[in-house]
């Protein structure tokens, strides 16, 4: 009976994987067709017309344009992400401070706010600020990541003790220092943890770009592959391949680093 549950669960994580890695064996397949095969039938091996799209894609797109504007947006916030999420989350965690749970109180609220509900308002305070058309509207927001404050301060308060940081400013260190040289290396799991998932979010940011960027020069990927798509209205292939393009650098994140993701999410759990 339990050999017959084992084969179960296996099945079931087969299955699983499977639903996760067709559609990016799907995309990777269809770059590689003309347009009139990918609608006319289901192709499940690669083409040949791999080139001839990529040089129809390039033909009409900076395609690497938008793949290095997306590549600076996201790296710079999540390390933004990262460092102030965990400073912020330092605070919350080991400092007694007056009205400090009526603040986490407001972080957690303002996780439960759709972000479409304050965009008008944001792109008016970009206006007034001068700051439209230019990339820190979508990179200063990192500084205040309610979901980074969140997730670190949980961590923070079961991986760092309490004892060790005192002994830390017994010995005369700062608490700049006791952030830097304490905090920071025993929670690392967690804020890579945090930098990943928020780097996929920032690369798939697609309405905030849209509404805050003009300038076609200074388009990321998902507004770019939504102009190929009114581009090409029939060469699919071309759309593909932009797509491909687009994804391969999640799927590379996602490869080497999905063992913080792991480590991140079970830290703490088992002392």
């Amino acid at each position: 009976m339990m050999r017959l549950g084992r084969i179960l669960v296996y099945v079931f994580l087969i299955i699983l994987a499977l639903v996760a890695i067709v559609p990016f064996y799907l995309v990777m397949v269809n770059a590689s067709w003309p347009a009139f095969d990918i609608v006319s039938s289901l192709k499940l091996f690669p083409g040949a017309a791999f080139a001839d799209n990529y040089r129809a894609l390039m033909a009409h797109t900076d395609i690497w344009r938008g793949f290095a504007n997306s590549l600076l947006i996201s790296v710079s916030y999540v390390v933004l992400t990262g460092y102030f999420g965990s400073m912020t989350a330092f605070g919350f965690a080991k400092y007694r401070l007056k009205g400090g749970r009526i603040l986490f109180s407001i972080v957690l609220m303002s996780m439960m706010l759709p972000s479409q509900l304050s965009i008008i308002g944001f792109y008016f305070l970009n206006l007034r600020l001068g700051l439209l058309n230019t990339y820190w509207p979508l990179i200063l927001p990192a500084i205040a990541n309610a979901s980074a404050v969140f997730f670190l301060t949980g961590m923070i308060k079961t991986t760092v003790p309490d004892a060790l940081i005192e002994c830390a400013r017994l010995e005369g260190a700062g608490e700049l220092r006791i952030f830097h040289k304490i905090v920071i290396p025993l929670v690392s799991p967690g804020i890579a943890t945090i930098c990943i998932l928020n780097f996929v979010t920032s690369w798939n940011n697609y309405m905030t770009p849209l509404i805050i960027i003009s300038d076609s020069r200074k388009y990321t990927m998902p507004i770019l592959i939504s102009v190929i798509k009114g581009v090409y209205l029939s060469n699919y292939g071309a759309m593909y391949m932009a797509i491909l393009i687009s994804v391969v650098p999640i799927i590379i994140v996602y490869c080497f680093l999905s063992k913080y993701i792991i480590n991140g999410l079970t830290l703490g759990g088992v002392k």
